[in-house]
């Protein structure tokens, strides 16, 4: 048999023929799909449509045909005369015909820089006549998904501070039966005066801002019922006098609390929830305390419940000492807004004296600052302080992971998620992974982190490039602008798209973004654009000239005397 020969560079164009020099088997012309060959989730698929002209076969002869991508054999094809005894595709003699052949095999380095060949063997009966010398049909391989950035997001739990929140001071007075009147006794207690000095603090101090007091007046449950809702409301009433009294006091001077439009005035009546924990709370026989929680259950109206207590007697005489006076009272509620440290008083108490901050002060602390180092500080000191909360630790884990401390990182979020199971620590764990090339660790866990943030989407989305999954990642990766979903879009075959989002994103002038447009341009068929592009990549990152000079999304253009030049 003479050796094959390819016709003209049929092959460039995605066709080859194979022409010999025996009657066996000749002039077959080959046609891969796509040429060159692509890489997509970690495996190269090869289509070959094989067309045999007419006579292009014997029929009595069979071929055995072995293609492979330099080194690594793919399946066998045996082609088939019409009167052959083997076992194959069969192609009849006079009309000739078509073999589709397929097969799929995982991409290894060495064959991004490889043709697609083919050798076999030409038999008649069952006697070998010749050899089909190695042809090269095709070339391989586009490696393009490999471009993909493994910055995988993780990330910070948020904190719950608020610089103004709404808090309440509380005091009480306290009456005697049946009374509604203030005793000059009851505004000596300690509490009163606690009251006094905080309206006093609130008129000079511009972190206290009073909204509203609320009186809360109560009656005890022995006693007419309708008179019992009055006298609640009556000591509501006074109250309120005592308390604007108390603030036009010269020592306090509270403009609010002199204001009877600020306060809001409450007769609760019997205090029925009241007397039941007093009860539940006091010395008495727990039998005796049984048997009045019966009478309360047992009898709707007050004037009943109240005729059974009495028939008990010595209780009754014990609850009209010890428990029913504490009933007899009105809450004052001084309702305020108070403003907390601000951004400066924060940072400086976080390094002179952290362990006077709360949790979620720390935590909001740390997102003052730009410093790694620091942040990592305050979430280490936040660990130290409250060891019960997952926050700390997965925030000390999210800046070792910007630290590429992955290792520490790991730890840190492991801790985290021990300390309560939460789906983001659990979207850091497959970051992790994810940079580790775990694959399907990081999409188990992912699929635990639903409802984190965009976070979890946009790791999906990576994931879903590595697996040749375009739509998906696409879809993953959402209106944002970004590298990766460019990436994604030109692998999908929409380089337009491409080009329009990596400009909007922030590697729009970066070494990989232009290379990026670089390989739109290429498939575009835009040589000028082209050649800027790569230009504009290497003067960011001149390692990128020995890629470009290999990399088969540009070999319609390595005998280009303008690609060709550039990438020396």
């Amino acid at each position: 048999m003479k050796k094959q020969s390819i016709k003209g560079l049929a092959f460039i164009a995605a066709a080859g023929v194979l022409a010999t020099g025996c009657d066996l088997l000749k002039d077959l012309d080959y046609a891969v799909t796509p040429n060159p060959l692509e890489m997509h989730g970690d495996s190269v698929k090869v289509k070959v449509d094989i067309t045999f002209p007419e006579k292009g076969i014997k029929k009595k002869a069979y071929a055995e045909i072995y293609p492979a991508i330099g080194d690594h054999a793919l399946k066998p094809l045996t082609v088939v005369g019409e009167k052959a005894t083997a076992n194959g595709k069969v192609v009849q003699y006079k009309p000739g015909g078509k073999v589709m052949y397929e097969d799929i095999i995982a991409y290894s380095p060495d064959m991004e820089v490889s043709d697609l060949a083919i050798t076999g063997k030409v038999f008649k009966g069952s006697k070998e006549k010749d050899q089909i010398e190695r042809t090269k049909i095709g070339d391989a391989t586009v490696i393009t998904p490999m471009l993909v950035a493994k910055d995988f997001r993780v990330i910070y739990a948020n904190d719950q501070f608020k610089r103004v929140t709404e808090e309440s001071m509380t005091a009480q007075i306290n009456y005697m039966k049946g009374r509604s009147e203030v005793r000059s006794t009851e505004l000596k207690r300690e509490e009163i005066l606690a009251l006094e000095a905080f309206l006093a603090e609130a008129q000079t101090n511009a972190k206290i801002d009073v909204k509203t007091l609320k009186m809360v007046g109560f009656a005890s449950i022995e006693g007419e019922e309708d008179k019992n809702n009055t006298l609640s409301t009556d000591r509501a009433g006074s109250a309120k006098e005592a308390t604007m009294k108390i603030a036009k006091n010269k020592k306090v001077a509270n403009e609010k609390a002199q204001d009877e439009a600020s306060y809001t005035l409450t007769g609760k009546g019997e205090d029925y929830e009241g007397f039941k924990k007093a009860l539940e709370a006091s010395e008495m026989d727990a039998g005796e305390k049984d048997l009045i929680l019966r009478i309360l259950s047992m009898y709707n109206g007050a004037t009943e419940r109240e005729k059974e207590i009495k028939n008990l007697g010595k209780t009754f005489t014990y609850l009209d000492k010890n428990v029913f006076p504490a009933q007899r009272r009105t809450e004052i509620h001084v309702i305020y807004d108070k403003t907390g440290y601000s951004d400066e008083e924060l940072v400086a108490l976080s390094k002179s004296n952290i362990d006077t901050l709360n949790l979620e002060e720390i935590l909001f602390t740390a997102t003052l600052s730009d410093d790694l180092n620091e942040k990592l500080r305050l979430y280490t000191e936040a660990e130290r302080l409250f060891p019960s909360d997952y926050r700390p630790s997965n925030n000390a884990g999210a800046v070792l992971y910007m630290q590429n401390k992955l290792g520490e990182a790991k730890s840190q979020f492991e801790k985290a998620n021990n300390l309560q199971d939460n789906p983001i620590s659990k979207n850091n764990l497959a970051a992790i992974a994810g940079v580790n090339g775990d694959r399907e660790t990081a999409k188990s866990l992912l699929g635990e982190a639903a409802g984190a943030g965009s976070e979890v989407n946009y790791n999906k989305g990576i994931l879903a490039i590595q697996d040749g999954m375009y739509d998906e990642a696409i879809s993953n990766f959402g209106g944002e602008a970004t590298y990766n979903k460019a990436l994604a879009q030109l692998l999908n075959k929409d380089h337009n798209s491409a080009v329009s989002t990596v400009d909007a994103s922030a590697d729009a002038e970066s070494a990989e973004g232009y290379y990026l447009k670089a390989i739109a341009s290429a498939r575009a068929e835009k040589l000028e654009e082209l050649v800027a592009n790569l230009k504009n990549a290497f003067n960011k990152d001149a390692s990128l000239k020995e890629k470009a000079a290999k990399d088969r999304e540009f070999i319609k253009y390595f005998e280009n005397a303008s690609f060709s030049t550039i990438v020396k």
